[in-house]
């Protein structure tokens, strides 16, 4: 999933991880939208930001 990349930070995403495309300094997210996934898991180490693209 390719989401569009905002300006400005998107104030309701968090992100610490600094590879990101859509890292912004200062712990900023600035994709529009993200997916987490998968569908069935059962605890945050199952789940996977599939919106990160490796800058």
């Amino acid at each position: 999933m390719k989401a569009k990349k905002m300006q400005g930070p998107n104030t309701g995403i968090r992100c610490v991880v600094n590879t990101c495309y859509y890292y912004m300094n200062g712990d900023h997210c600035t994709a529009e939208k993200i997916e987490v996934q998968p569908r069935n898991a059962a605890n945050a180490e199952q789940t996977d930001c599939a919106t990160f693209i490796k800058e």
